[in-house]
């Protein structure tokens, strides 16, 4: 071996090296933030999945006793459902520009004429994030169904297409374009279509074959207003109720592991092509949204505000209501999921939020 290439090959291991243990450090500092967070009671549960490059590290705390346990996503259901979504698209049913109308006769009138899927996708079509009368609805445990009836008779707010505005109902539509075009659920197409394909066996949109005692449950105190809010009146109806477990709202109904969290975003990363073309994963985790709006894909959230500081522009992610984060970064080739029982307004800085920065370091 040449002297030249024997230093290329030495300064290559050392920065090798140098770099595990970087790694390795930020590692220990994002355990050490959530294992102080369970021990002072602030949260009880608690999931830490990384992917380095190819290389796992897993651990759970508190209430979570094995890797596999399954917590409440809320948000990063979105993506999900959306993947299931999209490999209809793949099949040549619909279209981004194609109009909601379309396929719901009744969307029609007040601007709703203009409203396309891919608007419902990026959260530029004027709906709101949830129906006026939400909590009425879960509590009398409404059908999705009804959902989707009444977010129907909604109008856009503004002009689609020129401003974002977050919206569940509008995700929960575009899942309807599946069931209509499919004939089938929204829990089983997201089951045959993503959680199969990607061997998520600790994953289901809803309860699936869970037990509900297997489930990580939610600390209410604190919560969105629309999760019931810690109301002792909502506990037939908010998070950790059966009927919500069971529902499979496709805006954030998903229970699942850290590490099956990890594969779907694995998935993206590296547009294998397991759930859908590869040149359609690539859609997905791209901006669509115009120069001023917040940068969305198709499901996802993107760019550096989908993850940590630090983190590149070709990042892309989801966080959940529930006290989830989870992103993927293709410029470090990594994946991060953290997943606890703290709901994420409960307190800031959330100690999902500490542990994620840890990790970028």
């Amino acid at each position: 071996m040449h002297r030249r290439t024997f230093l290329s090959a030495s300064l290559v291991a050392l920065f090798a090296r140098l770099s595990a243990a970087a790694s390795e450090k930020q590692w220990e500092a994002a355990v050490r933030i959530l294992d102080q967070a369970v021990k002072s009671g602030e949260v009880r549960a608690a999931s830490l999945y990384l992917s380095d490059a190819g290389a796992e590290q897993s651990q759970v705390f508190g209430q979570a006793k094995a890797v596999g346990a399954p917590f409440l996503l809320g948000s990063i259901t979105k993506p999900m459902c959306v993947a299931a979504l999209m490999t209809f698209l793949d099949e040549g049913a619909f279209r981004l520009e194609d109009r909601l109308g379309k396929f719901f006769a009744e969307f029609r009138g007040e601007g709703r004429e203009e409203v396309t899927i891919g608007h419902l996708l990026t959260h530029t079509s004027g709906l709101p994030d949830q129906l006026p009368d939400n909590n009425a609805l879960r509590g009398r445990h409404a059908p999705l169904a009804e959902f989707v009836s009444q977010s129907l008779r909604l109008p856009p707010e503004f002009s689609p297409g020129t401003k974002y505005q977050y919206s569940s109902m509008g995700i929960l539509l575009a899942c309807a374009v599946a069931e209509k075009v499919s004939g089938k659920g929204i829990i089983p197409l997201v089951t045959d279509r993503v959680l199969k394909p990607l061997k998520m066996t600790r994953s289901a949109l809803g309860l699936g074959d869970f037990r509900e005692e297997e489930v990580m449950a939610c600390q209410t105190e604190r919560a969105a207003p629309e999760s019931g809010a810690g109301d002792p009146a909502a506990r037939n109806w908010d998070w950790n109720s059966r009927y919500w477990r069971t529902l499979g709202a496709p805006w954030g109904g998903m229970h699942a592991s850290a590490a099956d969290v990890g594969k779907f975003l694995e998935e993206f990363l590296h547009a294998r092509g397991v759930v859908m073309k590869p040149e359609t994963e690539r859609l997905m985790v791209r901006n669509h949204n115009p120069v001023g709006l917040t940068p969305r894909g198709l499901g996802f959230s993107v760019g550096t505000g989908a993850g940590p500081t630090g983190c590149s522009e070709r990042t892309f992610g989801h966080t959940g209501s529930t006290g989830t984060l989870a992103w993927a970064d293709p410029a470090t080739e990594s994946v991060c999921v953290i997943l606890t029982s703290l709901p994420g307004r409960a307190v800031q800085p959330h100690p999902r939020d500490l542990a994620a920065r840890a990790i970028v370091g």
